[in-house]
C-alpha cells in the first residue's frame, strides 16, 4: 500500500472508503492516524468521553484481513467512527454524560452499535454529551470545545459528536436528537446531520431521555456520508445506496431533482431571525432553484405552541426514564437535569394531555403541508453560533428558549425527518446551519437534496481554522 496522504483525516467517508476498497490505504494505518490525532488534539477539545484504542486496532486489523481477502462488508468497512456515550457498548462504560453511571458497563451492544460493527466499521470511542442528553453538561464534566471558536456553543446534547467530527477526530458519528441535539451541533460545527423519521432507526440499547421525542441520527461532513451511515444504522441495502451515490450517477440525481417542490414560509423564517441567517437561506433557495427545484410559498403550521410546550413535554417523559434513580439519588444530578425532571413530576395529567394533543395536531398539519411540497427549507436556529454568555441568559427567559428551538423541537414532536446542512458563515467566520425538513420516511430524499446542494457549494468542505 502507498504512504498515507498528509490530509487523510480531511477525506469524507465515501472517498476514504474507495481508497480502502481499492487497497490504496490500509485500515490499520488509518486507525493509527486517527488515534494519534485524538491523542494530540483532544486534551484541549474534550470531545471524547473515552477512547477505545485496543478495540479500534482489533477491528482495523480484522477489516484489513477481510478486505484483502475480497470480503467487503459495506462502504463503512475499515472506516473509523465514534458514537455518543448514550449508546450501549458491550464491555465499555456507557455513562450518558452522567457521573451516576460512570461504572455502567453494558453486557451487549445497542442495535445501532451492532449494525456498525457488523458493517465492519472501526470504533474509536464514546463521545461526550450533556447530562442525560438534556441541555447542559454535568457540573463535573467539562464542555467539549467548539473548534470554530472556544467562546461559542458547540451544540447540545451531541456536543462531542459535533466537535470530534469537525476536528477530524473521527470520520462520522452517531448521535441522538430529542429537541435539536443532532442539528444544533451540526450547525455549530459546520457538519451535516440527520434527525431521522421517528422510529426508523432502532433505539434499543440507547439511554432514554423522552420516549416519544428521542431520535437516533448520523452526523458527518457531507450529505453523501450521512446517507452511507443511514443505510447501515437503518438496516438498508448499502450496496444499492452505494450505487445511488456513485459520482457517475450524480448527473442522474440532478436530472431527477428537476421540479422537486421546495416549500418556504418567508414569514416563519424571517420573524425574529438574524439577517445573516436570512441571507444564507435565500442563497440556498437560489442554488436549489438553479439546480431545477421549484420554490413554492407555503404557510408552516404555527410552531409557537409546540416549541413552548417542549420542555414540559420532555420533562414528564424524562421523569419516567429516570425514576429508578430520581429522586432517590437526586443529589448526584446536575441542576439543569434536576429542574427538568422536577417540572415533569409536578405537571398535572390534564396539562400533559393538552401538550400531547397539541403535538399530534401539529404533526397532522405538517403531514398536510407535504401534500403540496416535497421538502421545507428553514434555518436550524434564529441566530448563528451563540456565545456561552448569550446562552446563559436563556435560563431565565422562557421566550428566548422557545425561540432557540422553534425550528428544531417541533419536528421531534411531529416525527418528521430533518437534515441540518452547512449554508455559509458569519462575518467572523462562524458556521451557519440550514435545515431541510421532509415527508415521513423520506430521509434518503433529504440526503439526496443535500447532495445536490453540496454539489453546487463548498461550505461543507471548510474545516475549523487552525487545525491542520
Amino acid at each position: 500500500m502507498s504512504s498515507l496522504p498528509n490530509d487523510l483525516h480531511n477525506l469524507e467517508i465515501y472517498d476514504l472508503s474507495l481508497l480502502i476498497r481499492k487497497g490504496e490505504v490500509s485500515p490499520i494505518a488509518v486507525a493509527k492516524a486517527q488515534l494519534a490525532r485524538i491523542e494530540a488534539l483532544d486534551t484541549d477539545l474534550k470531545s471524547y468521553a473515552r477512547v477505545t484504542p485496543e478495540l479500534a486496532m482489533q477491528q482495523a486489523v480484522q477489516a484489513e484481513k477481510e478486505i484483502q481477502a475480497g470480503d467487503v462488508r459495506s462502504p463503512l468497512h475499515g472506516i473509523p467512527l465514534a458514537v455518543k456515550d448514550l449508546f450501549d457498548t458491550q464491555g465499555i462504560v456507557s455513562a450518558g454524560g452522567m457521573p451516576i453511571h460512570a461504572q455502567r458497563v453494558p453486557a451487549e451492544n445497542a442495535t445501532v452499535v451492532q449494525r456498525l460493527q457488523d458493517a465492519g466499521s472501526v470504533m474509536l470511542g464514546k463521545l461526550q454529551m450533556t447530562e442525560g442528553a438534556f441541555a447542559i453538561h454535568h457540573p463535573t464534566i467539562p464542555d467539549p470545545v467548539n473548534p470554530w471558536g472556544a467562546a461559542h456553543w458547540c451544540g447540545a446534547s451531541s456536543s462531542g459528536c459535533g466537535v470530534a467530527t469537525a476536528a477530524r477526530l473521527c470520520y462520522g458519528a452517531i448521535g441522538s436528537d430529542t429537541g435539536g441535539s443532532v442539528r444544533f451541533p451540526s450547525a455549530a460545527n459546520n457538519l451535516t446531520g440527520l434527525k431521522t423519521t421517528y422510529g426508523t432507526v432502532s433505539r434499543k440499547g440507547v439511554m432514554e431521555m423522552a420516549a416519544s421525542l428521542d431520535h437516533v441520527g448520523p452526523m458527518a461532513r457531507s450529505a453523501r456520508d450521512v446517507l452511507l451511515l443511514l443505510a447501515v444504522i437503518g438496516g438498508h441495502d448499502t450496496e444499492r445506496l452505494l450505487a445511488t451515490i456513485d459520482e457517475n450517477r450524480l448527473a442522474d440525481l440532478l436530472k431527477g431533482f428537476k421540479g422537486l417542490r421546495i416549500g418556504m414560509d418567508e414569514s416563519w423564517i424571517s420573524d425574529g431571525v438574524d439577517p445573516v441567517i436570512q441571507r444564507a437561506i435565500q442563497q440556498v433557495k437560489v442554488i436549489l432553484a438553479d439546480a431545477g427545484g421549484t420554490i413554492k410559498r407555503i404557510k408552516v403550521p404555527d410552531t409557537r405552541k409546540v416549541s413552548a410546550n417542549w420542555e414540559l413535554h420532555c420533562g414528564v417523559q424524562t421523569a419516567v426514564a429516570h425514576e429508578a434513580t430520581y429522586p432517590g439519588k437526586a443529589s448526584e444530578y446536575g441542576p439543569a437535569l434536576s429542574r427538568l425532571i422536577d417540572q415533569g413530576r409536578e405537571l398535572k395529567a390534564v396539562e400533559y394531555d393538552r401538550i400531547i394533543r397539541d403535538a399530534n395536531q401539529f404533526s397532522r398539519e405538517m403531514d398536510a403541508i407535504f401534500a403540496d411540497v416535497d421538502i421545507v427549507l428553514a434555518p436550524v436556529q434564529p441566530y448563528a453560533a451563540p456565545t456561552y454568555e448569550q446562552l446563559a441568559g436563556l435560563a431565565s427567559d422562557p421566550e428566548a428558549n422557545r425561540r432557540l428551538i422553534q425550528f428544531t423541537a417541533p419536528f421531534n414532536a411531529s416525527g418528521h425527518p430533518a437534515l441540518a446542512v452547512p449554508i455559509g458563515f458569519t462575518e467572523r467566520g462562524l458556521p451557519i446551519g440550514g435545515q431541510l425538513i421532509g415527508r415521513k420516511y423520506q430521509d434518503d430524499l433529504l440526503c439526496m437534496v443535500g447532495m445536490v446542494l453540496q454539489s453546487h457549494s463548498d461550505w461543507h468542505r471548510q474545516g475549523p481554522p487552525g487545525l491542520a
